[in-house]
């Protein structure tokens, strides 16, 4: 195959995957920032989780409300639970690594917080066990999934929310998952500080 066709179809991928997601996305979205600015109105706060890439855009995202996104306003209470590495180790150790997250959502998590569970494929053990755990908390759950939402999106419930971006090419998820990362930090950041 020549690299420069397989470079323009990689694009054209993502953006024909972002369309589409634009339009079965837009709901859950606003649904996502509504609760989200609901939260932090209340002092609540959010914990976020998720493996591997999904780590990394816990942690960005957590970032970018303790510091801030594109203006200068209050930090925000995000909490990624993928950065503790003493955390991880001793809980993965000494109990197993399914439940990594949900040993601090029980220890960092109150009634109204939100948990933010991030998974391309929806089935991550150790997010669908912090999000049995925020249940019990009285935590709103928001999952960020991918494909057919797996087993993640089969235990929302009530006002949970269902981000789930509709193909199988974790690559797109991923940049999708990005891209509405961003829409709702300057969602949250228009409707809380502009």
């Amino acid at each position: 195959m020549d690299i420069k066709q397989l470079i323009q179809d990689n694009f054209s991928q993502s953006i024909a995957t972002k369309q589409h997601a634009q339009l079965t996305m837009l709901e859950p979205i606003a649904d996502a920032v509504n609760l989200i600015v609901a939260a932090f109105q209340n002092g609540k706060k959010m914990l976020i989780c998720g493996n591997g890439g999904s780590a990394a855009d816990a942690q960005h995202f957590a970032a970018e409300f303790t510091g801030r996104f594109e203006i200068e306003r209050t930090p925000l209470p995000a909490i990624a639970l993928t950065t503790d590495t003493s955390a991880l180790t001793a809980i993965g150790n000494d109990y197993g690594f399914e439940v990594v997250f949900s040993k601090q959502v029980e220890a960092l998590g109150q009634a109204g917080d939100i948990l933010y569970a991030i998974s391309t494929s929806g089935n991550s053990l150790n997010v669908l066990k912090a999000m049995e755990v925020a249940r019990a908390k009285g935590m709103d759950v928001i999952a960020m999934v991918g494909r057919d939402g797996g087993k993640i999106a089969q235990q929302l419930t009530g006002k949970d929310v269902n981000l789930c971006v509709p193909v199988e090419r974790t690559a797109r998820i991923q940049e999708v998952h990005l891209l509405t990362l961003h829409t709702i930090c300057d969602a949250v950041d228009t409707l809380m500080f502009k």
